[in-house]
């Protein structure tokens, strides 16, 4: 406001000094053209009563109204604000908080609870838009899973509502497992995978004669253990006299072909006769083995080995 005045007193001085020179300069004017003085005179008369009357309405309202602004610091929504993540991180204390709070409710057993599909990292960092650590979300995941636990008849609506963000927005249950149909030929078709290596089995009924890539077991398989690894299905099943199978594997060293190879020929038995999934997967050979060979640094001898430090 103090400046507002200070700019409209400068104006006033400037327009005295202005009115002052037309008016020593109004005498002349009036004796070449009298249309030019009239013209003049209500012009700045005009403009007069303008300034007058804007300067009457700043002094009344700054009379009668006086801004008075309390410092205020400003402060972030969020505690999160200045971090990298700020949904997860909100959510993450959220969820720890509930934990805490919840953590002597009575649970269910896992088998028993809801069926619920969860967003894994990849799918958190494209609905959030943040790149959330693998440790930190698996921490996260974690406790909201064992919130889910607790049993559905005392769920508190805060855990639902601090849950959610974790969900994926589908129905589980019209999820259909796609059939793997038995051809006309009677046989049942399975892939595995291990490493770099592929595996393809196909089983049908007969006395248990085995080929890898048109070879015989020992021959495609010079170790005992590769051996046993790759029928590893069919013997812990009893069923090696069985079924005949025959296999392409490509990729890879002969441990992980032997590997692949198992995954698959589980696979096709448990297209044969159903009821043997369970049993398979129990005994791991339906589940997928993730590891791999990791890969060198740079600056490393090997993936982890840094060279030897010599002093001088």
């Amino acid at each position: 406001m103090s400046s507002l005045r200070y700019g409209f007193r400068c104006l006033r001085d400037l327009r005295s000094v202005a009115t002052r020179q037309s008016r020593s300069s109004a005498p002349i004017r009036a004796s070449t053209n009298s249309k030019i003085c009239r013209t003049f005179t209500t012009t700045s008369a005009r403009q007069d009563n303008g300034w007058d009357r804007l300067e009457q309405a700043i002094q009344r309202s700054s009379a009668t109204t006086e801004l008075q602004l309390p410092y205020a610091r400003p402060m972030p929504a969020s505690p999160s604000y200045f971090s990298r993540h700020v949904q997860f991180n909100d959510s993450f204390v959220l969820v720890q908080d509930l934990a805490r709070k919840y953590a002597r409710l009575p649970t269910v057993s896992p088998g028993h609870a809801q069926r619920v599909a969860w967003k894994t990292k990849e799918q958190y960092r494209l609905a959030v838009g943040e790149a959330v650590k693998s440790r930190d979300y698996a921490a996260c995941i974690g406790l909201v899973k064992r919130l889910h636990q607790i049993h559905p008849d005392l769920m508190p609506e805060e855990v639902l509502e601090g849950i959610r963000p974790f969900k994926r927005d589908i129905n589980i249950y019209l999820n259909r497992p796609k059939p793997i149909p038995i051809d006309k030929f009677g046989r049942s078709h399975g892939v595995g995978r291990r490493k770099s290596s592929i595996a393809r089995a196909w089983l049908v009924e007969g006395t248990g004669e085995v080929l890898i890539n048109g070879k015989t077991l020992n021959d495609a398989f010079g170790r005992v253990h590769d051996r046993e690894s790759a029928l590893w299905g069919l013997k812990t099943m009893e069923r090696m006299d069985k079924y005949n199978v025959w296999a392409l594997v490509e990729g890879g060293g002969t441990t992980g072909q032997a590997e692949a190879l198992a995954m698959a020929i589980a696979k096709a038995l448990a297209v044969q006769e159903p009821a043997l999934k369970t049993p398979l997967r129990k005994a791991g050979c339906l589940t997928r083995d993730p590891r791999k060979v990791e890969r060198k640094k740079a600056g490393h001898v090997k993936a982890r080995k840094m060279p030897t430090w010599v002093k001088r």
